[in-house]
């Protein structure tokens, strides 16, 4: 018999599905706000594509401006030029926000979205400027100016792989976890002992910067700011630096992995999702005996023995 408790348990623990795009901001029914809809949030219509292909070339040509900007030689003789061509791009991405917002039905939940706000934060440098005029803040502006970056991060709008990583990264944070938690015991142990073994007199004045040290070395950097004196310490850095030829590729690896059995199962014919009868953990592997998560046994799938 199923209590009532496991139910709701149960309806905890197995993730509901997401809802697509015209759910979440609200495609209108039908007219021009509809069609206006199709282009800019679709993808699957011709107009679609190209509208995001343009915006992709727009961002990239807008962040070479800003990068060809930030050049003092260029910036003197073409500012101009560059300040011609950063307003025009300031428009079109100000009419593509407006757009965006008019064409749903709820502009409210685009806008403080992720990537609502990145609009806007691309556009605001600009218009901003014009409020803070005069040479006693061109300082500022010109940090301002750098808020412009920000529209490389509509690029993941239209990338597909940026989300095939984020799911690979999303769905290995245990283990890069695990990882780093390793890695900081080593920095923190090994620069330990290289405070007792070369002392403040050879530059390691306290634990702090010894770890510092230690993360510089074991991340094969080698700034050079502070170097080990004594063989013994000698040692110990050559030891560090092959153990960081080691271990940077734990990461790499575990998100490969990852990424490499997330394809496998998008491309895999999908049956019935197995679900754990112990913690209700769902969508495991066909192959699988037990639960990925409490390790309880499974119930065999069809055609395993």
């Amino acid at each position: 018999m199923i209590r009532a408790t496991d139910s709701k348990i149960d309806s905890k623990l197995v993730p509901t599905p997401p809802r697509d795009l015209p759910t979440l901001l609200g495609r209108p029914p039908d007219g021009w706000r509809a069609r206006m809809f199709d282009v800019i949030f679709g993808n699957d219509t011709p107009a679609g594509r190209r509208f995001d292909i343009v915006l992709v070339i727009l961002i990239l040509l807008s962040i070479l401006v800003v990068i060809l900007d930030s050049v003092p030689s260029i910036y003197s003789e073409y500012s101009g030029v560059t300040s011609v061509l950063e307003w025009g791009f300031t428009i079109l991405f100000t009419i593509e926000y407006i757009a965006r917002l008019v064409c749903i039905q709820r502009p409210v939940r685009y806008a403080r979205s992720f990537y609502g706000i990145i609009d806007l934060v691309s556009v605001l440098p600009t218009y901003l400027s014009l409020l803070l005029p005069g040479s006693q803040v061109f300082l500022d502006v010109r940090i301002l100016r750098l808020l412009r970056v920000f529209r490389i991060f509509k690029l993941t709008l239209y990338i597909e792989e940026y989300t095939r990583l984020g799911e690979a990264l999303v769905a290995s944070r245990r283990k890069i976890m695990v990882f780093l938690s390793v890695v900081l015991m080593l920095i923190l142990i090994l620069g330990t002992v290289m405070y007792v073994v070369e002392g403040p007199d050879n530059g390691f004045t306290s634990i702090p910067m010894s770890m510092y040290w230690a993360t510089v070395t074991i991340t094969t950097v080698g700034y050079g700011d502070m170097v080990p004196h004594t063989p013994v310490g000698k040692a110990i850095a050559s030891f560090m630096v092959l153990l960081g030829w080691g271990i940077l590729a734990v990461p790499t690896g575990i998100v490969s992995a990852e990424m490499t059995s997330q394809k496998m199962s998008r491309h895999a014919p999908r049956g019935t999702p197995r679900q754990c009868g112990a913690c209700g953990s769902g969508d495991h592997d066909p192959r699988a005996h037990f639960c990925k998560d409490c390790g309880a046994p499974l119930a065999p799938a069809e055609g395993q023995y």
